[in-house]
């Protein structure tokens, strides 16, 4: 699991599905900040990509570079300490740009419930997927049903 965090971590702009309706939508998006296995992103009160996390908070995103992709689904919340917002605003060269204040943008989190990590390179291809929340690691090949490991 270490190497499909570590791997979100030097991949920090990600594709984000979320719901409008029935209807999936992505952007691309950029991780913020990560401590284990939660992500933080900021966005605007204005954008629709708030109104639909707001109405579902069910997300997907999907990280890739050089044949390795990591998946990660979970619930957003936006539950996010006044000391990590202004940590996310400080530390991130854009935002200062396009807002005048920490406070104008809306915060949330991911804590990732369920995380795929596959890599194509080898032979065969590396497929391992977790369940964090049961504590549940599967593992196999592209093209082969993974194996639960206890």
């Amino acid at each position: 699991m270490l190497q499909a965090l570590d791997f979100l971590r030097n991949h920090k702009e990600i594709a984000l599905a979320t719901c409008e309706g029935n209807l999936p939508k992505m952007r691309i998006f950029q991780i913020m900040k990560q401590e284990c296995n939660v992500l933080y992103f900021a966005t605007s009160q204005e954008k629709a990509i708030y109104r639909e996390l707001v109405k579902n908070p069910n997300v997907e995103v999907l990280a890739y570079y050089d044949n390795v992709s990591v998946r990660c689904s979970g619930m957003v919340n936006f539950d996010v300490e006044d000391d990590t917002k202004r940590w996310i605003y400080d530390n991130n060269p854009v935002l200062p740009r396009l807002y005048s204040s920490y406070d104008k943008l809306v915060y949330f989190r991911l804590p990732v419930a369920e995380m795929d990590y596959y890599d194509l390179s080898p032979t065969p291809p590396v497929f391992k997927h977790y369940d964090l929340m049961v504590g549940e690691v599967g593992d196999g090949f592209v093209g082969e049903r993974f194996k639960t490991q206890s």
